[in-house]
């Protein structure tokens, strides 16, 4: 079983996003907890009797800016579960989280072959103090063991992937092994996520810290491809010094990452294998929506959304990658109401020039790793370097070619 834990301002939108599923007939109603009964007189869920009961603690809130708790628990699809073994799940996490005396509702979810639970809940208690959430991912995931081992369930991904995929943790440089990181995260990103190009691979890796350069060109009539590997900031700046990536291995260099796309485009091509990216991206798409909010509603469904934003704040490309099920996609591949145009036209840049001010780190992130990401620099000093003494090398061995042949005529 993996969870997922966001955070947000007001609970409202992770509300609505349930509440278009239960509308749908996509997930329904599981429990609830110090609330409401969450319905109108037409038995219909309502948001507003929702957050009434939410309301005294979000009055009560000190200076808390995330007030939110949403948290989705996905078991394995090997797993079946009665609606009662889900309820005693949910309630055993809530507690042993911190959040047993919490308002909070429960919501199965349906609209995909693995059934899976979302719970909306508040970070503040009755007295408007935060509750405490040190550690919050790591105790998660310790609970989340436990409740497989009582309940019997099934690891999520079968094998090394599950232990792989939560392993997975950005590149921090100041810890050292910067190269020992980084082969890590390229490795088990390999194994455990499906990329069609470089730059869908080169998104991926950034999310963790990692940056990858590919090189390809000529020196003295040979052709040469080569891939350089190097360490980020959570800002999206190259820090240390980049490497080939013959220091790690051949099983992540050039040839082999170019065997790794065409099998990733093969699985992808596979019947129904983008059928949930394109799902659960179309159903967060709302004109009304913000960009950020069509972030969030991915974040519930363990998806992530990169937009690629020019200067004035339009959007030229975008990116999904899908946690659960490891796809990487740019917009394109998905089909024309998923390109970058589609979401440029849904989601406008503002008419005054604060757009910068508006982006998020990532997509500040995204403009400096792919436009003056100071690796990049580095790297293609290093490689004019490496051309020059190859150049300067071809010019020797010319050089003593026609001194051999002064002599011969002499």
């Amino acid at each position: 079983m993996v969870a997922n834990i966001r955070s947000g301002p007001s609970p409202s939108g992770a509300l609505y996003y349930n509440k278009e599923k239960v509308d749908k007939d996509e997930a329904e109603v599981l429990l609830w907890q110090k609330m409401l009964e969450p319905y109108d007189k037409c038995g219909r869920l309502d948001i507003d009797a929702c957050m009434e009961s939410f309301m005294p603690y979000l009055e009560a809130n000190r200076r808390t800016t995330n007030t939110v708790f949403h948290a989705s628990l996905n078991p394995s699809p090997e797993d079946r579960l009665t609606d009662e073994q889900l309820r005693k799940i949910a309630c055993e996490y809530m507690e042993r989280m911190g959040y047993g005396e919490q308002p909070y509702i429960v919501f199965k979810h349906k609209d995909i072959s693995r059934e899976h639970l979302h719970i909306v809940s508040l970070r503040v208690d009755e007295q408007g103090r935060k509750l405490p959430h040190d550690f919050e991912a790591r105790r998660s995931m310790e609970i989340l063991r436990d409740l497989e081992r009582k309940y019997g369930l099934h690891p999520s991904v079968k094998g090394q992937g599950l232990t792989d995929r939560e392993g997975l943790r950005k590149v921090n440089y100041p810890e050292g092994n910067v190269k020992q990181q980084v082969s890590s995260v390229v490795r088990s990103c390999l194994r455990n996520y499906k990329c069609s190009s470089y730059g869908e691979l080169r998104t991926l890796l950034e999310r963790f810290n990692v940056s990858i350069e590919e090189h390809t060109g000529t020196v003295d009539g040979r052709d040469y491809a080569g891939i350089v590997y190097g360490a980020m900031t959570d800002d999206g700046y190259g820090v240390g010094t980049p490497f080939k990536s013959s220091k790690i291995g051949r099983d992540v260099g050039y040839r082999a990452l170019q065997k790794y796309y065409e099998k990733s485009k093969c699985q992808l091509k596979e019947e129904g294998a983008l059928d949930r990216l394109r799902q659960c991206v179309r159903d967060a798409m709302r004109p009304h929506n913000t960009r950020d909010e069509f972030r969030r509603l991915l974040k519930a469904d363990n998806m992530d959304a990169i937009f690629r934003i020019n200067p004035v704040g339009r959007i030229y490309g975008i990116t999904f990658i899908d946690h659960n099920t490891g796809i990487v996609a740019n917009g394109s591949l998905l089909g024309k109401e998923f390109s970058a145009n589609a979401f440029d036209e849904l989601y406008p840049a503002p008419k005054e020039p604060r757009q910068v001010a508006e982006q998020r780190p990532e997509q500040r992130r995204e403009q400096r790793s792919h436009t003056v990401n100071p690796i990049s620099g580095i790297v293609d000093t290093i490689l004019d370097l490496a051309d020059a003494r190859a150049y300067e090398e071809q010019q020797k061995v010319q050089r003593q070619k026609r001194r051999r042949k002064r002599g011969l005529k002499l």
